[in-house]
């Protein structure tokens, strides 16, 4: 099973911006999505860019068994992100570090959430891990 990370604007400055992401950096997740991956099984691939038109390419490239995404601020506006998801026939994870529904009002809306199998935000990097347990259980009844 192989699985795509998607991170998108400003994930990579992580562990050096506000303090309602904690000091955990992109890289510390990543380390940990791949210990837990090993351990299922999972082959996993990471992407992280700034740019939407970068992020649309490689969803519609993308040949995997699942694909887990946190946009970052792409997620309350990006339909050209929604539609590339919306296309994948693959098990589709949204990701979120803070409880974006506790945030500003205009982070409550995710525009890209229709077009994936679930939303998981709050868990700070669990939120990541737990995304990547749902998408081997998904993959497995199917």
């Amino acid at each position: 099973m192989k699985i795509l990370t998607i991170n998108g604007v400003n994930l990579n400055m992580l562990g050096k911006r506000g303090k309602e992401y904690g000091s955990v950096t992109l890289s510390e997740i990543e380390r940990e999505m791949s210990a837990l991956a090993s351990t299922l099984g999972v082959e996993l691939e990471f992407f992280t860019s700034n740019f939407e038109g970068e992020i649309v390419e490689k969803i519609q490239s993308a040949n995997v068994d699942a694909i887990i995404i946190n946009a970052g601020a792409h997620t309350h506006y990006s339909y050209a992100i929604a539609d590339a998801l919306r296309d994948k026939t693959c098990f589709k994870a949204e990701v979120h570090l803070t409880n974006v529904q506790a945030r500003e009002e205009f982070r409550s809306r995710s525009v890209i959430a229709p077009a994936v199998n679930g939303v998981i935000a709050g868990f700070n990097k669990d939120s990541y891990l737990l995304a990547l347990r749902a998408a081997v259980s998904f993959a497995a009844k199917k």
